[in-house]
């Protein structure tokens, strides 16, 4: 089937128009949307001591933090709407796919509406969120947006909402949080004012490559793991047993290789309290029962 350009840009129009109303400017610089009756969604960096939210017909309302996700860089804003239409979802199950035609709108600070054009580039990618935390599932896409963007929605061409921007990676590609049954679910929490719990263990990782080098350096042959650098003695780790210098490998009978794999292991393991941890320690693999604390943010750089 050939389409002209014409008439893709004539799609393009019609979605960006009917999207349009239910996109908002959070804040002096960043952006939002519509989700539901009183309720916007952005990106929980664009929080600050006072929050209004501009609508595309002019009007501006100061909202209330109804729930944030620190940690994963979400928030939910409780503000008069009115009339206003809710960005519909994409229906369940349909996921983003590579190549897939997207659009990014954002309306930052309230500045007017912004659109991009682009495509999806990657898939189930990880990121540093606002506090150091790892969040994984992010969509990445061509779509170039200004600064401000952060917070706005990320549409398929059905004009349906399939991700939430968060930030600028490298290259112009732009990181979305994946509008799936997931993020449904986390933002219905934080609508309630449910304030998020995340598993910690308490320790700080060197990057792969540094961990590689370092084993090399003692003597040690390669191993693909991950390599603990500072270890807080009072966390569910330094309570375990874990050290410094230990590559840990193995969390709750799955291969761990990047900071991504640990923190879905860690966040599936917490959900029982408890997990056995491989590690390697010098030439011996050590295996340590760790039991969890739920906490608040964990700290810069940790896990």
């Amino acid at each position: 089937m050939v389409v002209s350009l014409n008439d893709f840009s004539g799609e393009v129009e019609r979605v960006v128009a009917g999207a349009s109303p239910s996109v908002v400017g959070v804040g002096r610089r960043g952006s939002g949307v519509i989700v539901a009756p009183g309720l916007v969604v952005t990106n929980a960096h664009n929080l600050h001591d006072e929050v209004i939210v501009s609508f595309a017909d002019g009007a501006t309302a100061e909202g209330s933090v109804a729930g944030a996700d620190i940690d994963g860089d979400l928030a939910v804003l409780s503000v008069a709407t009115g009339d206003r239409p809710a960005l519909p979802w994409a229906p369940e199950g349909a996921e983003p796919a590579l190549g897939q035609a997207v659009i990014g709108l954002a309306r930052p600070g309230g500045r007017g509406l912004r659109a991009g054009v682009g495509f999806v580039s990657g898939l189930g990618i990880s990121f540093r969120g606002p506090q150091g935390s790892t969040v994984t599932g992010a969509v990445e896409h061509s779509a170039p947006l200004p600064h401000g963007s952060s917070g706005g929605p990320l549409l398929g061409p059905e004009g349906n909402l399939i991700g939430i921007n968060t930030h600028r990676e490298g290259e112009g590609f732009y990181l979305a949080l994946s509008a799936g049954a997931e993020l449904r679910q986390r933002i219905d929490a934080l609508a309630r004012g449910e304030t998020p719990k995340r598993v910690r263990l308490g320790v700080a990782l060197a990057p792969p490559r540094a961990a590689r080098h370092l084993r090399q350096a003692v003597g040690l042959a390669p191993r693909d793991g991950l390599l603990v650098h500072e270890v807080d003695d009072q966390g569910p780790g330094g309570r375990a047993g874990i050290r410094r210098g230990d590559l840990i490998v193995v969390v709750a009978g799955k291969p761990v290789t990047t900071v991504a794999e640990l923190a879905e292991a860690l966040q599936q393991a917490g959900e029982s309290g408890a997990a056995e941890l491989v590690v390697v320690r010098g030439t011996d693999e050590v295996t340590l029962s760790v039991s969890f604390e739920v906490s608040g943010p964990a700290e810069q750089g940790t896990a």
